[in-house]
């Protein structure tokens, strides 16, 4: 059913909407999109070696201290299985492949944080996704009440509160707010993973082919950010395909006119001028 772009797309459109959207299935169907190739296998082969993983945790039960999950978790993927990140790994598009992260045992932060968020998931714990601004975390426990952070691409260490402030300051320079430990929704994390692609891709011009296949499942999500129409649209004209381009720029001007008309005609002229391309 992977077996050609067609058949990923379609796979990856029925999962993102699930009712219960399966997060490690969506980022293998990211890796086999990124990989080209059938895929059937490689999907197979990294659920089971996420069951394998959870299989090698304490049965520690869902009421256990939050702090003992943590430390279970960096006992056996930060320490024993050596998962962990490194600044060499943001220059990696294996570093975004959740089939990459588990053969490598390398990865960013929120791919890393998907192979605990997983594994523990499967072993019973209480875990969610943390979407600190430019840096992504794992919480164990009660996001509302009693909770501990960790930081899967430093191995699992545990965050205090200063620790998670310090993250957050020096991405972004703003202050930490409690609205930042609320759980990230499997959607978002895989359209966050989406957006790291994206920008890996941006800064490579000669990838642009991945610039665009990472556009086109982010849109297959249920909710996206309007703009990748247009991002689209223009990876369609830098690529040669003028016509589908100068197509997809007219209807979204379309679709922002009655808010930004300014706009909107500046796209249309980009269109025309996309058009003129043909002749």
């Amino acid at each position: 059913m992977y077996d050609d772009t067609h058949g990923r797309r379609r796979c990856f459109a029925e999962a993102a909407r699930d009712d219960r959207p399966d997060l490690a299935l969506l980022c293998l169907l990211i890796a086999t999109e990124a990989q080209g190739k059938p895929g059937e296998e490689t999907v197979d082969a990294a659920q089971m070696e996420l069951d394998r993983l959870a299989g090698l945790l304490p049965a520690l039960g869902r009421q256990a201290e939050p702090r003992r999950w943590a430390q279970a978790l960096a006992e056996l993927l930060g320490q024993r299985c050596g998962f962990h990140g490194s600044p060499a790994d943001y220059r990696r598009l294996e570093s975004s492949l959740l089939d990459e992260v588990l053969r490598r045992r390398r990865g960013l932060p929120i791919l890393l944080s998907v192979v605990w968020i997983e594994v523990a998931r499967r072993a019973g714990a209480p875990v969610y996704g943390v979407a600190l601004p430019g840096h992504f975390v794992v919480g164990f426990g009660d996001p509302r009440g009693h909770h501990v952070l960790a930081d899967p691409f430093e191995g699992g260490r545990v965050l205090s509160e200063d620790d998670a402030s310090l993250l957050v300051a020096g991405a972004t320079g703003a202050p930490l707010s409690p609205a930042m430990f609320s759980p990230a929704q499997p959607l978002e994390i895989v359209l966050r993973v989406l957006n790291n692609i994206r920008a890996w891709a941006a800064a490579r011009p000669e990838r642009s082919d991945v610039q665009l296949w990472a556009v086109e499942l982010s849109l297959l999500l249920p909710t996206h950010p309007a703009r990748l129409r247009y991002e689209r649209a223009e990876l369609l004209v830098e690529r040669g395909d003028f016509a589908r381009g100068a197509r997809e720029l007219e209807e979204y001007a379309d679709v922002i006119a009655p808010v930004e008309p300014t706009v909107a005609e500046s796209v249309r002229h980009q269109a025309l001028a996309a058009r003129a391309m043909l002749n």
